[in-house]
Formats: C-alpha cells, structure tokens, sequence
C-alpha cells in the first residue's frame, strides 16, 4: 500500500517554488501575520490556493467561514468568487480582522465579505433562515466548540455543498493516544464521527496540519 510521502523542509521549498503561484499581496499579508502573535494560526499558503481553486472549480457563490484571523482564507476565497458572489466571516477579534479588512480593501473586494463579530455559535444561530443556501464553508477556530460548528454547518449548506475543516491532524496528536488533553480528543472524536457520519461523503487531507474536505448529500 502506498504511503503518504515526507515532506522535508527541501521538498517543501520546492512546493512553494513550483507548487504555489504567489502575488503580492498575498506575500505582505504572510509576512505582516508572521510578525504578529499567534501568527502561526494563519493558514500555509498551498492550502488557500487550494481552497479558492475548489470555490473556483465548484462553482461557490456563498460561502461562509468561522475563523478569520488576520485573513488569509477569506482573502484567498473572497477573490475566487463570481461578481456578486458573497463570503460572511465569523470572529471574535476586532484587532485581528482589522487587518483582514485592510486587506480585503486592498484587494477589491471588501463588498463581496461580510464580517460579524461575536461568539460563532450566536452568529451561526442567526444565519438558520439562509438554512440550505451555502455553496461552502470553512471551520478554522476554537477547536473545542468544533462539533457544534459541524452541525450548525451542515445545516446551513445546500445538497452537494462543501465544508473544510482546518487543523484535523493537530500536530498528529491525534494519532498519538497518549495525548488526552481536551482540544486533541475534540478533534479525534470528530474525525471518527465524520467518517460515520452518511449524511457526508469525505476525504481527509495531510494538507498542512490536516484538512477534511467534505461533501453534503
């Protein structure tokens, strides 16, 4: 059986290089969160080139995600969307998407995004009358609260619709059973319920620290 292959800190330049078409504003988005805490919670750069070729490919006109940072995801997302496309954004820090704001104006496209601040659980509970409307959504927060937001989710998406879900791997914690602090059995409880879960079809992906990439029936 074919095994995932090493990605070593060459082979992960090379991707970068040959793998990943850049553009400016991307790179000064990168290098201002880097500089910034926690900026290791901003995304790797093949995975939102991936996602926005997946909006692309699926055709995505709504879209929703819950956790936007300093936004890297909505920026990558919001600009492969058709005119008149929208994305809302869901999170709790003003100071953090106060730079995501200055950049989705950068880009031109601050009319297709939608920001709300606040706790996602509230702002999920007043998106239930768009029930069924999403085209794709992305989950990128609080991992103990990720259940819930699986479910909100999956109501909120039509038949067919998308959702990916960020930081599934968790450093591969969730592979080492010794590890059973709460964010860690979270996130290995859901993966399990995800692949039981009919209601989906799934395919887990060792995209940066883990992606699943799941589709509504």
């Amino acid at each position: 059986m074919g095994k995932q292959l090493e990605i070593t800190e060459q082979l992960y330049a090379y991707l970068l290089d040959t793998g990943f078409r850049d553009d400016p504003l991307l790179k000064e988005l990168r290098e201002e969160t880097a500089r910034m805490p926690n900026g290791m919670m901003q995304i790797a750069p093949l995975q939102g080139q991936f996602m926005a070729l997946l909006a692309q490919i699926s055709g995505v006109r709504k879209a929703l995600e819950i956790g936007t940072f300093t936004g890297y995801s909505s920026l990558s997302v919001a600009r492969a969307l058709p005119a008149g496309g929208r994305l809302i954004c869901l999170d709790v820090s003003k100071e953090f998407t106060d730079v995501a704001r200055r950049y989705w104006v950068k880009a031109g496209i601050a009319d297709r995004i939608d920001l709300r601040l606040g706790p996602a659980l509230e702002s999920l509970a007043a998106l239930k009358a768009e029930a069924g409307s999403f085209d794709m959504a992305f989950i990128d927060a609080d991992k103990n609260n990720y259940p819930h937001y699986y479910e909100a989710v999956l109501g909120l998406l039509r038949p067919g619709g998308l959702l990916l879900i960020d930081n599934v791997l968790w450093g591969g914690d969730v592979a080492d059973l010794t590890v059973n602090d709460q964010e860690t059995t979270t996130l290995r409880a859901l993966n399990a319920k995800v692949k039981s879960d009919t209601r989906v079809e799934f395919c887990l992906l060792p995209i940066a620290d883990g992606l699943t990439l799941i589709r509504k029936k």
